[in-house]
């Protein structure tokens, strides 16, 4: 499966700081300090209705994180999955009466476009579920071969008592876990479990649905959380720097996840930091598809929203929190970048150079975005009032803000 097109990064003078940043596993800041190449794992969308706000926040934030590492002078190695065959996208293809391959490859081909725009850089490897099936089910055929998963009824689980270390990314409580478990896909209840939160690795064959030859494990298609670890270790392998995703992702699936690569290898921690953006909210309730309080990113491109625009509403909330999305967050945006754009468009300007340093400081300090905001904006007033004489600020401030915050002047 193919990504999107990379926009180009302008190189700044100097260099960035190491990022700070908030690690779910052990709830406070952990200094990230990859080698020459840095190793990141997003968790991607499920192509059934894509992209909205919430989307478009979560990935905003992960695009953040690999811009300040590329601003250290590292590579950064970025792999993202789409879950392109799981109950959601099967339900909504059959409540539209269309095919779901066409519907998964419809939204899919939505979220590219919306990504471009947007300006989020892109993945090195973009792998759907589909594609990663070979690489699956020999790991699911590891784990139920040492003991670390059962099968029942034909369909295979992960033991979550075969990993030590299970419960160390959330640090819930077995009550919320259940609760979630039940509410985000899992089947807590099923009789026969050996432990109510055990999650299926592979689902065996359903009449009407779509299955895969699975070898010793018989026809059938796997669950939601091997996906993930089967692409993350093909192409990251063990103790990557982040596993990234929105807050709704950290039970059941990072801590699943993270428990079906350590039983695997026999390694800890799967990722350094498990890092986690907040949800954004329309009238009071989380914006979901299955509440269908949506605002996407594509009907306000349509609407002739410049997706510069866009991008600014989302980097003036600071990615771990949780935000509402209103007409008012959006309008605020697209004047902020109105006056930035008048500011970097004259000839000279203030010195740009204190400037740099400070999107660089804020950034490094766990995402800091409505900080370097509002440093830009001190910059841009600074310009309306008094202007200067130094003929290369303006092109250093809108290579920075293009460089660290990917909004294109």
């Amino acid at each position: 499966m193919h990504a999107w097109p990379a926009s180009e990064v302008p190189a700044l003078p100097g260099k960035g700081r190491d990022l700070r940043i908030h690690d779910t596993a052990t709830g406070g800041r952990v200094t990230l300090a990859p080698g020459p190449v840095a190793r990141i794992y997003v968790c991607g969308i499920t192509p059934y209705d894509a992209t909205h706000m919430g989307h478009a926040a979560t990935y905003n934030a992960f695009d953040l994180v690999q811009r300040v590492w590329l601003d250290t002078k590292r590579q950064v190695h970025y792999v993202q999955n789409v879950t392109d065959v799981d109950d959601p996208l099967l339900e909504r293809a059959i409540r539209d009466g269309v095919d779901w391959v066409g519907l998964a490859e419809r939204e899919t081909a939505l979220f590219r476009e919306d990504m471009t725009a947007l300006r989020m850089l892109p993945p090195q490897h973009y792998i759907g579920a589909v594609e990663a099936i070979p690489g699956i089910v020999p790991l699911v055929e590891r784990l139920r071969d040492s003991g670390a998963a059962y099968e029942l009824d034909g369909d295979i689980y992960f033991s979550v008592d075969a990993d030590p270390h299970f419960g160390e990314v959330s640090h819930y409580s077995t009550e919320l876990m259940r609760h979630l478990s039940a509410e985000r896909g899992g089947d807590p209840e099923r009789p026969g479990k050996k432990n109510p939160l055990d999650p299926m690795l592979w689902m065996a064959a359903r009449e009407g649905e779509p299955s895969w030859d699975g070898a010793s494990l018989g026809a059938g298609r796997p669950g939601w959380h091997i996906e993930c670890v089967a692409i993350a270790l093909d192409h990251l392998g063990m103790g990557f720097d982040v596993q990234g995703g929105g807050s709704d992702l950290i039970f059941p699936h990072h801590e699943m996840g993270a428990s079906h690569a350590q039983a695997l290898t026999g390694e800890f921690p799967m990722a350094k930091a498990y890092v986690h953006a907040g949800m954004v909210a329309l009238d009071g309730e989380k914006m979901s598809k299955s509440k269908g309080n949506l605002v996407f990113v594509s009907k306000l491109r349509r609407d002739g929203v410049d997706p510069a625009a866009i991008r600014l509403a989302l980097l003036s909330h600071r990615y771990r929190d949780d935000w509402e999305w209103t007409d008012q967050v959006l309008q605020d945006a697209q004047e902020r970048l109105g006056r930035w754009r008048a500011a970097v468009s004259r000839p000279d300007g203030p010195s740009a150079d204190a400037l740099v340093e400070e999107l660089r400081e804020a950034l490094s300090d766990d995402l800091d975005t409505p900080t370097a905001l509002v440093a830009v904006d001190r910059w841009a007033e600074l310009q309306a009032a008094e202007g200067g004489t130094d003929d290369s600020a303006p092109g250093l401030v809108s290579r920075a803000v293009d460089a660290l915050l990917g909004v294109a002047l």
